[in-house]
């Protein structure tokens, strides 16, 4: 027998019936006091939303690096004792076909760019272009350095206030491009943003659709949008005020846009479809919110917390914007977690039957309990193996490219073509060779310095190496840059910077902005297997706690993994191998970007296991109720399935719409996110995950007696 922790206390006489547990009775509470809700809700939403508007202006643009790695420490003692000449120093292409950088015109115009850098304080010493050190050998083409003297976040964001102006200077036959790794960055966001910005307002017209013909009802429609729009503008004004404390990466507004759509979606789904059923046993509408909350509301909040956690392990990769990125969903998560359990129940309370309003014809017939996902159970229950099998090979075939999947950091090919920054890269790299755009930054001891500059320049794969420089401050170290023989995003740049390291003195230490690329790529990959044990570990002990069956709570974890990695097998056919390349408008890498798989398999396996909870909550509710393993298995599907068919469309289509953007990373994140929701909703959670609970029978809902009484009390059917 199952225990549970519903409490019926007596309901006073005229009162609302309050059987049920804590949500329940919240449920009950926000039903009952509506006006006040929306009240507070209000103040908070005119509060935050007055932050939210500068939300892309105020972010962070950088955050890309190894925090501790030696190229960290390179810059930063570049920037302490070398004027800023570190990897966020301003670069400024100057070229001509006509005239030499030494040319008057050209001296006039370099003249004009050390001008736009002197009246901003973020800037530190401005650097000429110096014959054989930053102008090309035909003498047409030089590059004026300007350090840094903030941090790379303000540096981003210096760029971005004066690249119009650099760029403005040109004429007279002179380019002018400002380039580097802080404009590259500021180019890199600005694509992106745009790119992410039209993806989301193409979105929305299409998550309506599906929400009208999910619902078949206007009115019950709109809600989910309500629910998204509230935590997209808390989120927005939340993420303002905290990079107040500490810098947030712009990146964490996109991704926390796209999951505020994405989650509000899904559980405003969840939580109306069971109103709408609540309603009609239902005495009162405050009784409907309270069933609905008590059950529904108990499976959203376990969803939520397992989205959580799954972001929650990305946050020990020692990398700012990877942070930051995770702080930014899992704050947009919250508060669309708090309106579900809040905002949403007093809306459904103050509408009560009104939800059906603007019905569509076909809707007047439709139930919670769907006729057909019911026979689609049966199906499963009468024949398991064939379905089970089909579902298996599919994934199998489609997980087993991930074997052969290449990783590393983007290349200057995310920015678009006619980007300063990347016409800058590209000119850089004609007339001073192929790693020019990547020099890498030797810093050593003064007495070092001779056999530094000797060991340095002998290393395989280095062509050249500048004279050393001693430091603006006589602090006793010197400066040297060395020229890689391949561009930066190279395969074989790892093996160089590993030999170059590996070469010098201990004392010597290198850096420079591929370094930094190099030294997160290799962060990103340790941490990767203690993400993925930790997400593993964190999903099952919830499914445990939350369905107090250890056989399900096993398999809904594992399984999870499988649509994971047919994502990635896919990602890896797209994007590495450039199968669909031509269709999709994009000219492949060879790799996928270095970021993708740690961020990715959180984010899709907190999507997973979203879908894993909606399934099994019911299930295991009817399983309460009934005793009965067939019962919990075709009435889990028939109650929930349409909900995760719903849902699932509404984030394909929202994630797809993604793929239609030109910057490559926004592609490959609506790719890979919503290949990874197709193939969970349909082979995992509507064929393979049901199967399971037919295979197991009463075996997936056993529990070991010390179990039982360690864990928690939780059930999820309600008692009126």
């Amino acid at each position: 027998m199952s225990r549970t922790t519903s409490i019926e206390p007596t309901a006073p006489p005229g009162s609302p019936a309050t059987a049920g547990g804590l949500l329940a009775r919240l449920g009950a509470v926000m039903a009952g006091n509506a006006k006040i809700v929306f009240g507070v809700w209000l103040v908070v939403l005119v509060a935050l939303g007055a932050a939210a508007p500068s939300v892309f202006s105020s972010l962070a643009g950088a955050g890309w690096q190894a925090d501790g790695s030696e190229s960290v420490r390179v810059r930063e003692l570049a920037q302490q004792h070398f004027g800023g000449n570190s990897s966020a120093a301003v670069q400024v292409v100057v070229h001509s076909d006509t005239v030499t950088v030494q040319s008057p015109q050209a001296q006039r115009v370099l003249g004009e760019i050390g001008e736009v850098f002197a009246g901003d304080s973020r800037f530190g010493a401005v650097i000429a272009p110096q014959p054989g050190m930053s102008i090309s050998p035909d003498g047409h083409t030089g590059i004026l350095i300007a350090g840094a003297d903030a941090s790379t976040d303000d540096m981003v964001k210096a760029v971005d206030e004066h690249k119009d102006a650099l760029t403005a200077l040109a004429g007279d036959g002179i380019e002018v491009y400002p380039t580097g790794a802080s404009a590259l960055w500021s180019d890199f966001n600005k694509a992106n943003h745009d790119a992410m910005i039209k993806a989301e307002l193409f979105s929305w017209p299409v998550t309506l659709a599906i929400m009208v013909l999910a619902f078949g009802s206007l009115v019950a429609a709109g809600l989910p949008l309500l629910l998204t729009l509230a935590g997209l503008v808390a989120s927005a004004g939340g993420l303002v005020l905290l990079n107040q404390i500490t810098p947030i990466s712009v990146w964490a507004m996109n991704f926390a846009m796209m999951f505020a759509l994405a989650l509000g979606i899904d559980y405003a789904l969840f939580i109306v479809a069971r109103f709408r059923e609540a309603l009609r046993n239902a005495a009162t509408r405050r009784d409907a919110v309270a069933e609905t909350m008590d059950t529904a509301g108990k499976a959203v909040v376990l969803s939520g917390l397992t989205v959580l956690v799954s972001l929650s392990a990305v946050l020990i990769v020692p990398a700012p914007a990877v942070r930051t990125m995770a702080v930014g969903i899992m704050l947009a998560v919250l508060f669309v977690l708090l309106a579900t359990m809040t905002l949403l129940p007093a809306a459904l309370g103050a509408l009560g039957g009104k939800v059906n309003a603007g019905s569509l014809p076909y809707a007047k017939k439709q139930q919670h309990r769907s006729p057909r996902f019911a026979a689609w159970g049966n199906l499963l229950h009468e024949h398991p193996w064939p379905f089970a099998i089909g579902a298996l090979l599919v994934l199998i075939a489609l997980s087993l490219p991930t074997l052969g999947l290449k990783v590393a950091m983007p290349s200057i090919e995310v920015v678009p073509a006619d980007a300063p920054v990347r016409k800058g890269y590209e000119l850089v790299q004609a007339q001073m060779g192929e790693g020019a755009p990547g020099m890498l930054q030797i810093i050593a001891p003064a007495a070092e310095a001779t056999r530094t500059a000797q060991l340095a320049g002998a290393t395989d794969g280095i062509t050249m190496v500048t004279p050393p420089q001693p430091a603006t401050d006589g602090s006793g170290v010197v400066m040297m840059q060395a020229l890689p023989g391949v561009d930066p995003s190279d395969p074989q740049m790892g093996a160089i910077l590993d030999r170059l390291r590996g070469a010098l003195p201990a004392d010597a230490l290198v850096g420079g902005a591929p370094a930094e690329n190099l030294d997160l790529q290799q962060a990103l990959n340790d941490y990767f297997p203690l993400i993925v044990g930790i997400i593993l570990v964190l999903g099952f002990l919830l499914l445990l706690v939350a369905l107090q069956a250890p056989v399900i709570a096993v398999l809904g974890t594992v399984v999870s993994l499988l649509s994971t990695a047919a994502a990635f097998g896919v990602a890896k056919l797209i994007f590495q191998d450039g199968h669909g390349a031509s269709l999709l408008g994009f000219t492949p890498q060879g790799f996928l970007d270095g970021w993708g798989p740690v961020f990715f398999f959180a984010m899709i396996f907190a999507i997973a296991m979203d879908y894993t909870v909606f399934l099994l909550a019911t299930a295991k509710e009817h399983y309460e109720r009934s005793g009965d393993p067939k019962t919990a298995h075709v009435d889990g599907l028939a109650h929930s399935g349409r909900v995760i068919f719903a849902a699932a469309a509404v984030m394909v289509a929202v994630f797809f719409t993604f793929a239609l953007a030109d910057p490559l990373p926004p592609k490959e994140m609506g790719i890979i996110l919503g290949t990874a929701v197709l193939l969970d909703a349909l082979l995992v959670r509507l064929v393979l995950l049901p199967v399971l609970l037919r295979l197991t029978g009463h075996g997936a809902w056993w529990s070991p007696a010390w179990l039982t009484r360690i864990l928690p009390s939780i059930s999820f059917a309600h008692h009126r």
